[in-house]
C-alpha cells in the first residue's frame, strides 16, 4: 500500500490514539508527522496487519514522549489540563470509533489521571477494543499483567466518575446560553442554578496567566468566583461559542488574541453541570485558537 495511502486511511485513527495518551492536538499532530516520516524509511512488506503495526507505533512512541515529558508535568503551576480540540456538530466521515474517541472532553481528562501505561491499556483495550493477547504483543508485556494494569486503570475511572466513561453527550447548549446572559448582566444566578451543588471548577494557567490554584468546590463559590472576575473586567471580550469534542463551550478573545476557554461537563442527569473547566494558558489558547 502506498504511503499516501496509509497516511489516508489510518491518519484519523491514529490521531485518536496519540490525542487520548498526549491530551494535546497539536503534540499529537507531531507523533503522527514524525512516525509517518520514520514509516517513509521502513520496510513494512513483513507487515502482515498494518492497522494494529501502526497502532502499536504510535502507542509506543506516545509512551516513551510521556516519559521524557513527565518531569514537566511534574513542576507545572496548577492544574494540567489536556487540550480540548475543535470539532463540528457534523457526524465524523470516518465512522462511529473514530468518533467516540474524540467527542469526550470530560472523559479526556478522567484519561489524565491514569499514567501512561494503565492510559495504553485502556485505550487499546476498552476504546480499540484489543484483546489481551494483541495489547501484551504492542506493549511488549505479559497477558497477565495487562490484565491487572486494565483493572487497574478501569477501577481509577469508575472511581473518579460517578457512571460509564462512555455515556451518551448531553447538550450543553443551556449552559453556554446562561453564561452568556449572565456575562451580559452582571448577574450569574440564573447560571448557577444549571450547576450541581456540588460542582467542581478547575482552572488551568500555566503560571503563565491568572488562573485558580486549587479546583473550586460549589455552586455558589463558582458564581461568586466568576461575579468577582466580572467586576475586574476580565470576561470583557468577545464570546464565541465553539465546538469542543462535540459539545459547545465558550471562547473569550479580545483584540485578536484568546484570552480564556470554558467547557462543561454534564452530571448523570443531563440537566445540570458537575464540572467545569477553564483553560487560560496562552500556549494552549493560542494552539486552540488556530484550529478555529
Amino acid at each position: 500500500m502506498e504511503l499516501e495511502t496509509v497516511y489516508l486511511t489510518y491518519k484519523q485513527l491514529l490521531f485518536s490514539v496519540a490525542y487520548r495518551m498526549l491530551g494535546s492536538v497539536s503534540d499529537a499532530e507531531d507523533m503522527l508527522q514524525d512516525m509517518f516520516i520514520t514509516l517513509q524509511r521502513t520496510d513494512t512488506g513483513h507487515v502482515t496487519n498494518l492497522k494494529s503495526y501502526l497502532v502499536k507505533m504510535v502507542t509506543n512512541r506516545c509512551l516513551n514522549y510521556l516519559k521524557s515529558a513527565s518531569k514537566q508535568r511534574e513542576t507545572y503551576i496548577g492544574t494540567w489540563l489536556p487540550e480540548p480540540q475543535v470539532t463540528s456538530s457534523r457526524e465524523d466521515p470516518m465512522g462511529s470509533l473514530v468518533q467516540d474517541e474524540t467527542i469526550s472532553y470530560a472523559f479526556l481528562v478522567l484519561l489524565q489521571e491514569l499514567s501512561a501505561v494503565e492510559r495504553a491499556v485502556f485505550v487499546l483495550r476498552e476504546v480499540l477494543g484489543y484483546d489481551y493477547e494483541e495489547v501484551a504483543d504492542m506493549l511488549q508485556k505479559t497477558e497477565a499483567n495487562c490484565r491487572k494494569i486494565y483493572s487497574r486503570a478501569k477501577s481509577k475511572i469508575n472511581e473518579t466518575s460517578d457512571e460509564e466513561a462512555e455515556r451518551p453527550l448531553g447538550d450543553t447548549e443551556p449552559l453556554v446560553k446562561k453564561f452568556l446572559h449572565a456575562v451580559g448582566t452582571g448577574d450569574f444566578q440564573d447560571f448557577v442554578q444549571l450547576l450541581m451543588e456540588d460542582a467542581v471548577m478547575v482552572s488551568d494557567g500555566g503560571g503563565k496567566a491568572s488562573a485558580a490554584i486549587h479546583p473550586i468546590f460549589g455552586k455558589e463559590r463558582i458564581g461568586a468566583f466568576f461575579e468577582g472576575i466580572q467586576t475586574k473586567g476580565a470576561l470583557e471580550g468577545d464570546w464565541l461559542t465553539v465546538t469542543f469534542n462535540g459539545q459547545s463551550g465558550l471562547i473569550l478573545v479580545k483584540d485578536q488574541s484568546p484570552l480564556m476557554v470554558i467547557l462543561f461537563e454534564l452530571a448523570a442527569s443531563q440537566q445540570q453541570s458537575n464540572h467545569l473547566y477553564v483553560i487560560r494558558n496562552p500556549d494552549k489558547l493560542n494552539q486552540i485558537y488556530s484550529e478555529m
